[in-house]
Formats: C-alpha cells, structure tokens, sequence
C-alpha cells in the first residue's frame, strides 16, 4: 500500500488521532514504531519511515513504543469495510483464523492458494499473513500479561502462541521487554472476578455518538441474550472455544469492555467482534463529511456526529433477525425472537472456568445454526413458509453454500442469499449491512427508511429516493442509519 510520506508526516507532526491505525511510524533513531498521536516529540524527517500495519513496522525490525501503545489504536477503516480480499483476510485474522486453522485455513476461506494469498498481503499491508496474526498474538498477549493475574505459560497459549519459548522472544523482540517486565512496568492488575474475566478499553476515532448506539441495541436485544442498562450494553457470546459475556460501556475516548470467557483463546475473536458490533473501527470524519455535504442530512449530522452502523458479533443470528423482521415492525421482530429462544434454548457449552462463568448476569448466546435446524416445527411461532426459510438459511449456513463471517465475499453472499426461498432484496441488504458491515447499502422500500425521509424533505418514492441516495455514495449505510433515527 502506497504511503503518502508528506501527507502521512503532516498527521504526525499535527499529533492527528484520525490517523491512528492508518498508518504506523518507524523511528530509525530509536528503533520503534508509534501511532500517528504519539505524544513524543516529532522526529525528523529523515529518521522517519511509515509502515502500513504494525507487523511491517515490526518486521524492519522496531519495537513497539511504550508511550502511546500503538498495538492498541482502533484498525484501519480500510480493512474494516473494503471489499476486496485483503479486506476479508484483515477481518478473520482479527478474528483468529490463523490460530484455529492456519495459514492454509484462511486461504481456503478465500478460496485462493497460500502463495497469492501472501503475496497480496505482502503487496498491501507489508508483511505475511503469518506475520500479521503474530503481531495479533503479541497484542494479544500483552492485555493478558496487564489486566490479569495469569501465570505466563497460560497466557503464552491463550494469546494463541505455540510453546513458551515462541511467546518469550516474541513479547522480546516487539516490546523490547521480557513478559515479567511488561506486569512489573505497568502494574500487577488486582484479581478479577474469575480468572477468565478481563477488563479493557477499546480505542475509536472520534466522534462517537454512543446514544445512538445504544438506542439502537436497546430496541431489539432479546431477552436472555443481551440488554441495555444504565448506559451498559451486556450480551452473551458463542466463540470458536466456548460461551462468553460482554459488557460495553462508551465513554469519552474508548469503551470500556469486561469480558468473561470460558476459553481465554478467544480472547482475540471476542474482542474482534465487539469491535465490529459497535463500529469502532469506522472513519466518522469521511462519513460525516460525505453525509453533510447534502443539505437535507447536514443539521441532522451537525447534531449528532459520529453516528455509527451497529453491526453484529454473529452473522447467522442477524441473518435470522433479518428474516423473521420481514414485513413487521422491531417490536413484533423482537416478540417472535423471544419466543423462538424460550421454546428452545440453546445447548449449553462446555466452560472452562466456571467460576467466571458463573459470576456473569446469565447471558447466552444466539441459536447456532445446527440448533436451530433441531427445533421441532411447534417451536417456531410464525408462519410455516417463514419457519421454513430460516431452515432453508441453516442448510445452507451449515452445508457451507452461505458464508455469513466477517470475511465473506459480500456480493457472492447476498447473491446465494437471495437463491434462498422466502430472501428478497430487502432481506439481503439487511444482512450485508449488518452482518458482513457493506457501509453502502440503502433499504428504500423499508417503512421507517420511507418516513425518516419524509421528516427529513426528501423524497420517500423507493426509485426516487435510490437515484436520490447516489450522492451519498459509499456511506449509504451510514445515511440509512439516519433515516431510521429521523423516522
């Protein structure tokens, strides 16, 4: 990926958080790499060199600085709503493909062969897609050795390492510092309810609106799988290894994030997923600017910037959201969900650590997709042709036709989603919105989209406002996620 060195020099010497996991810097003369925000002095410019990922910078040899964290600064915007396949590689490594299944796994999700594969990830971010989840790993590894009281071999697997020793040189050479030196340096952190509990922060661009966020969340969280209170957003997870329960709090500058895992290996995938529930990852100023450049949107962004597109932690559950929201109101959604849960709860899963476990508010996780093909035909209260369509939709998830993961292809998805009987466009649009996060979809014949652009003076024809809706092109998303606000 091409770096710009005067526009990308300009943001380091401004101290420009909007630049912050764009890009990282490499200091020659110190021998690290920093955020664009450090809070360092600027260093000249011939000491300087820009990496496009932090396993490139780590790859020409520098160290991570300790001061502004770069491991810890939101991801790249591109990676996080670009099409393409390294934008789908970046997303499940981020969610541990590479730890589950390797290198070899993620090239036969991607359907592409292992040299190409790298090959492009050299070409784009400047290092190997083993490289990449490495780099994961370490961070990874580094949030365990500082908010929990684990013993290092625990957490050498949990991060996802191989043996000790690899986890011991590799927390070396990216932090210039040994394991016991990185819990010393910051402070042994007091013991948490469970020893599978953690507490961090999760770093975004601001702005942030988090009211619209949790309004959002709020009106449809199904009971006994997640809830909004008193500016919390709490769900149950299903991960790779085990159940889990989050709890995300925004606050000024991050949100705060307690997790409690069965199985501390999905560290990584668990907070992957929170991320892109909430957006986080997402360039608010391109949005904003693109979105206020239209008269009729321009007071409702001035009022309420930042404004994010809630995504989903599972896709096969917004696709079942999707499906039975069709044609009816969220309330009447989130009645018939409800139901579909209590007359068929979940199969428990394995924990690991009871305890922590056991110290969460009782959250689940979603119906799986083989549990769901497992619920008799009373358990389901809709119509048959519905109930028969979410079948249909687990047949397909399971038998591997509907790739429903954060790096599946989005055209070929909603193209197979379609093929399904009883999807239609809107059904499809909803999903590539909300669970494979295309930022570039408009729902113009949706009710509420029809209003909100009525309160709004546009026009509230489906084809009128779709040739309308060409000006707020690629952050269609975004726009409808105001027109669901104005309705």
């Amino acid at each position: 990926m091409e770096l710009d060195f005067e526009r990308c020099y300009r943001a380091v010497d401004s101290r420009d958080q909007r630049f912050d996991g764009w890009f990282y810097t490499g200091v020659t003369s110190t021998g690290i790499y920093c955020r664009p925000s450090c809070p360092a002095t600027t260093p000249k410019r011939q000491n300087v060199r820009f990496f496009p990922s932090a396993a490139a910078a780590q790859g020409a040899g520098l160290r991570a600085c300790r001061r502004c964290r770069p491991d810890a600064a939101p991801g790249s915007p591109q990676w996080d709503v670009r099409a393409d396949v390294v934008g789908r590689a970046m997303r499940l490594i981020a969610d541990g493909v590479i730890d589950r299944d390797g290198v070899p796994g993620l090239a036969a999700r991607l359907g592409y062969t292992e040299r190409h594969l790298h090959r492009m990830l050299r070409a784009e971010m400047g290092a190997g897609p083993l490289a990449l989840a490495r780099a994961q790993r370490a961070q990874t590894a580094r949030i365990l050795i500082e908010t929990t009281g684990l013993g290092m071999a625990e957490i050498a697997f949990a991060a996802g390492f191989g043996s000790v020793r690899q986890f011991n040189d590799t927390i070396r050479e990216v932090f210039a510092a040994t394991p016991g030196a990185l819990r010393t340096t910051r402070g042994r952190a007091p013991a948490p309810a469970g020893a599978g509990t953690i507490t961090l922060r999760l770093a975004y661009r601001p702005p942030l609106h988090a009211r619209a966020l949790l309004d959002f969340l709020a009106v449809r969280a199904l009971p006994g799988v997640e809830e909004v209170r008193d500016g919390t957003y709490r769900r149950g997870l299903r991960l790779p290894h085990g159940a889990g329960e989050v709890a995300l709090t925004p606050t000024d500058g991050y949100v705060a994030a307690t997790l409690r895992l069965a199985d501390l290996r999905d560290l990584a995938p668990a907070v992957a997923r929170c991320r892109r529930l909430l957006d986080l990852d997402a360039d608010p100023a391109a949005v904003d600017g693109t979105l206020a450049a239209d008269p009729a949107l321009a007071a409702a962004v001035a009022a309420e910037p930042g404004v994010r597109l809630p995504r989903s932690v599972d896709g096969f559950e917004m696709a079942v959201r999707a499906i039975v929201g069709q044609q009816v109101s969220v309330a009447s959604a989130r009645t018939t969900l409800t139901r579909l849960l209590a007359t068929q709860p979940p199969t428990p899963e394995p924990a690991v650590d009871h305890e922590a476990v056991a110290s969460g508010t009782g959250l689940r996780g979603f119906l799986s997709a083989e549990e769901l093909l497992r619920v008799p035909d009373s358990g389901f209260p809709m119509p048959a042709g519905r109930r028969e369509t979410l079948r249909a939709l687990a047949r397909a998830v399971v038998d591997g036709t509907v790739d429903l993961a954060p790096g599946g292809d989005r055209e070929e998805t909603v193209r197979r989603l379609l093929a399904v009987p009883g999807i239609g466009p809107w059904t499809a649009g909803y999903v590539a919105m909300r669970a494979l996060g295309d930022p570039d979809v408009l729902l113009p014949t949706d009710l509420a989209v029809r209003r909100g652009a009525t309160a709004l003076g546009l026009p509230d024809d489906p084809r009128t406002l779709e040739a309308y809706a060409d000006r707020w092109r690629p952050w269609r998303s975004y726009a409808l996620i105001r027109l669901w606000r104005a309705a």
